[in-house]
């Protein structure tokens, strides 16, 4: 999967992590507060969250599958130095597959993204998860994590963008009535300082078209 195709991928599910760690907000006089910080969203990029292998290869028969996993339990943690804001995002992996036999390790591999603004990666990097199954188990289920860095600088807002978004507007101002977010150039640099950490299975094109039309 190249860096394009991720990018129109996400788009789906961008608007589900719009404001990257923007979580909670606060009524108070002038309006409602939100907190925000430099941590990115994390979260898995739609139609890369499970994976379907098939024997023989090439094959899409139902009687041909393999091996069907999944990512899931994503959790997150964050740090910022000052200088860095680390994201770790570890998950879990369950597997099974059709025919219980010897036992078999299959390796899938995995991606994690830095995304800007919801439609540039600014970085990526490919992994690889083993899942073990033991002799006569349809189940296996292992653990990763998965690690991406981001400038602090790249992702806190300009001083005069935080100004006008927390400006106290009262009524009967001209512009009271108009969402900030609505001036481009202010949510421009939302967009730039907004980051999301991504994970995913690195699907084959045909793996992909699979998950779509299943």
């Amino acid at each position: 999967m190249n860096a394009r195709h991720i990018a129109l991928v996400v788009l789906v599910a961008s608007s589900a992590l719009a404001a990257g760690c923007s979580r909670r907000g606060q009524v108070a006089d002038g309006g409602v507060y939100v907190t925000r910080s430099a941590c990115p969203a994390v979260g898995i990029v739609a139609g890369t969250g499970d994976v379907t292998t098939f024997d023989p290869a090439g094959s899409t028969a139902a009687l041909a599958i393999d091996v069907v996993a999944a990512m899931t339990n994503v959790r997150a943690t964050c740090t910022d130095d000052g200088t860095t804001v680390t994201s770790t995002a570890r998950f879990d992996v369950v597997a099974t597959r059709a025919r219980a036999g010897e036992a078999r390790q299959v390796v899938l591999p995995y991606f994690d993204v830095a995304m800007q603004g919801g439609a540039n990666v600014v970085a990526k990097q490919l992994g690889n998860v083993g899942l073990s199954f033991a002799a006569g188990a349809l189940r296996a289920q292992t653990s990763a994590q998965a690690t991406v860095r981001i400038s602090k600088a790249a992702a806190t807002l300009p001083e005069n963008v935080r100004a006008q978004l927390t400006r106290e507007r009262k009524p009967g101002e001209a512009d009271a009535a108009v969402d900030p977010m609505s001036v481009p150039a202010i949510r421009d640099a939302v967009a730039s300082a907004t980051f999301e950490h991504l994970l995913g299975f690195q699907l084959s094109n045909a793996q992909l078209r699979y998950n779509a039309t299943r």
